[in-house]
């Protein structure tokens, strides 16, 4: 027989709470905004701005889930990787694929580095990632030779900022597009609800109410028609976005389908009873943080992309971004929890407050100190949540 738990407010406040916060934080500057934060154009940046952000917390996120560890290099790979890009294609005339090829080569490669010392040496990885944020920082300054340098190839630009036209559907005066996909979008997540609580009722699995996930899929639906829709008034469908979508979906795959994905959580929990249960637990922290150079190699690409130069400055404090995306979703900062999901939500949460306090004009200092208090707020909630659970 299904089991079916019954509707537990206090736990569902607690299972959604950052999901609550970013609506707070999105009405709240709503109104200090004047309505200026829900613009097409602003709703359409709010993604292109954090696409990076969002690409690099899927990788920390699995270096947070093996215990909490973090990379600290990932800004200054962000800076190497772009700076290589810049002066092959602009300096060296180099072809652009050829030159993408290369340059997620170099930040695996800067990942490999890294995760040989953290993995099998067993240097702590808060040592190991310091130390490669000066030495990346550094080789990247002398690619630049100190001096900005701009790209203005139209093929590699395309490749991560064009916006999507489908002939017969965009044109000037109109984009259907985003409209098509948004229904198909949120389509999607409602038969995604329904398959998944069909399944579990033939296993005899305990689910929540009906009316708990059908109202949530049913509120997801909707924010995601709403938000296609917006995109329908400028520009349509920007590529940076498939590469996001594209990139969250495929680590949420991995980290919650996979039994390889359940290895860093296992890690995190108790990497003791994983070593002894047959795991290579080195080789998880390797594929860790090899992977995390690989993604910031992409981000190196997608941050060139979106400015159009890259400098001696170029990703600096872009991990800690991408640090507390992963905190302020609910990562652990104990290590063995957090998901995708929750990552995105983060994420988004610090890309409402920047651009929520920009439109105000509101310095860089004052959102520094929220984002900070942002994130203090988030660690003490999961510390204090474990303390009760006995964690």
């Amino acid at each position: 027989m299904k089991k079916e738990s019954k509707f537990n407010l206090v736990a569902f406040m607690t299972k959604y709470s950052m999901v609550i916060a970013l609506a707070v934080v999105f009405v709240l500057f709503y109104f200090l905004t004047n309505g200026r934060l829900l613009y097409p154009q602003n709703m359409s940046n709010l993604m292109l701005q954090n696409g990076y952000v969002l690409v690099m917390a899927c990788g920390m996120l699995l270096c947070i889930l093996t215990g909490g560890n973090i990379d600290l290099s990932v800004g200054s790979v962000i800076c190497l990787v772009g700076g290589v890009a810049a002066v092959m294609i602009t300096n060296m005339g180099m072809n652009p694929i050829l030159t993408i090829a290369i340059c997620l080569l170099i930040g695996l490669v800067a990942g490999v580095w890294q995760g040989f010392w953290i993995g099998y040496v067993r240097i702590p990885p808060f040592i190991t990632t310091l130390a490669g944020m000066f030495v990346f920082r550094g080789i990247g300054r002398l690619v630049l030779d100190s001096k900005t340098v701009s790209v203005q190839n139209k093929t590699f630009l395309n490749i991560f900022t064009a916006y999507i036209k489908i002939p017969g559907l965009d044109n000037d005066d109109r984009l259907l597009s985003p409209i098509i996909v948004g229904i198909l979008a949120a389509a999607f997540v409602m038969y995604s609800t329904f398959s998944s609580r069909r399944s579990k009722q033939k296993k005899g699995y305990r689910q929540n109410t009906a009316l708990s996930d059908y109202g949530t899929s049913a509120i997801i639906s909707i924010v995601i028609l709403l938000y296609f829709f917006m995109l329908s008034q400028y520009k349509g469908i920007s590529v940076m976005l498939l590469w996001v979508v594209v990139i969250c979906l495929i680590y949420n795959f991995i980290t919650s389908k996979t039994a390889f994905g359940r290895y860093f959580y296992s890690v995190g929990g108790n990497e003791k009873a994983t070593k002894l249960s047959g795991i290579d637990t080195n080789k998880v922290y390797f594929i860790a943080y090899a992977n995390m150079g690989l993604l910031a190699g992409l981000c190196g690409l997608l941050c060139l992309a979106r400015v159009g130069s890259v400098n001696g400055q170029t990703g600096t404090s872009f991990e800690m971004d991408a640090i507390g995306s992963c905190f302020i979703g609910g990562a652990s900062a104990y290590g063995g929890s957090g998901t995708v999901g929750g990552v995105v939500i983060g994420a988004l949460l610090l890309g409402v407050i920047n651009m929520g306090m920009s439109i105000m004009g509101i310095g860089d200092s004052w959102q520094y100190v929220v984002k900070g208090g942002v994130l203090l707020v988030a660690v003490v909630f999961d510390v204090v949540s474990r303390r009760k659970n006995g964690g």
